[in-house]
């Protein structure tokens, strides 16, 4: 699980580090006020949870979460603050996205809570690429808005981690169309991707300008488990409804072949 923690008194963080360190599942960082850094660090970190604190002189934590809120649709907010502040002075999406508040000074039951919380509430997706592609939130299946949304993200997934760009997703999923047409059906398919990750509150994809990037962390899926450590029920179909899929057989197969000797 990874966390950040935003307070502007050296003397609070140190007090938070001392309640979290033997956290042995918890990673975090902590920031003060450059409100750059903390955007730029969530944009680029599957971050779960912020804990922030309300009253800061470069920054405003309300302001804040409101932002991180929008960079990453799933990030859970905990605020930190030694004022009475309850769940009905923010606003609606805000609020939504608030799990409690941690008054200070810190105390170690109440933050043992939220991280169990925490833990409990985090999304995790299964992608099954054997076969045909299914993705599944928490066991319930993620219903892509349109075909080629969904082609998309089975080919990022392809990717394995390595960025996709517009360029190379063009030459796959949409070879013999015009460029200036295909980079319009590009473009729909990614804003319909990312509507889609966001209803469904798992963001693992960092939509950068013409380049896809996706973030592993929190999904388990069959064709990395059999690249991996050869475990996966691979037998001989993969992503079988896209034809840039065949590509990756021959590889496959081979890796069974190995795998069976």
């Amino acid at each position: 699980m990874k966390i950040i923690i935003v307070d502007d008194e050296m003397s609070a963080l140190h007090a938070f580090l001392n309640e979290v360190i033997g956290e042995r599942d918890v990673e975090y960082k902590f920031f003060r006020d450059n409100r750059a850094e903390i955007e730029e660090y969530v944009s680029a970190n599957r971050v779960e949870a912020a804990f922030l604190d309300i009253n800061m002189p470069g920054i405003n934590g309300l302001e804040l979460a409101a932002r991180l809120i929008a960079i990453r649709c799933d990030i859970r907010i905990v605020f930190i603050t030694a004022q009475k502040v309850v769940a009905e002075d923010l606003d609606e999406v805000v609020r939504k996205h608030t799990i409690g508040f941690v008054y200070k000074p810190y105390n170690k039951k109440v933050l043992d809570n939220y991280f169990s919380l925490l833990r409990h509430l985090a999304p995790e997706l299964t992608v099954k690429m054997f076969g045909t592609f299914d993705c599944f939130v928490n066991g319930k299946i993620v219903n892509f808005s349109s075909r080629k949304s969904k082609e998309l993200f089975a080919l990022l997934l392809a990717y394995n981690g390595k960025s996709l760009t517009m360029t190379d997703a063009i030459s796959q999923l949409w070879p013999d169309t015009p460029l200036e047409k295909s980079k319009k059906l590009y473009r729909d398919a990614v804003y319909k991707l990312r509507k889609v990750l966001e209803g469904v509150h798992f963001s693992c994809v960092r939509f950068g300008r013409a380049l896809l990037v996706l973030n592993r962390e929190n999904i388990t899926c069959d064709f990395w488990d059999f690249l991996e450590s050869g475990r996966g029920d691979y037998n001989g179909e993969f992503l079988k409804s896209y034809d840039w899929s065949v590509n990756y057989l021959p590889a496959l197969d081979k890796l069974k072949d190995e795998l069976s000797s």
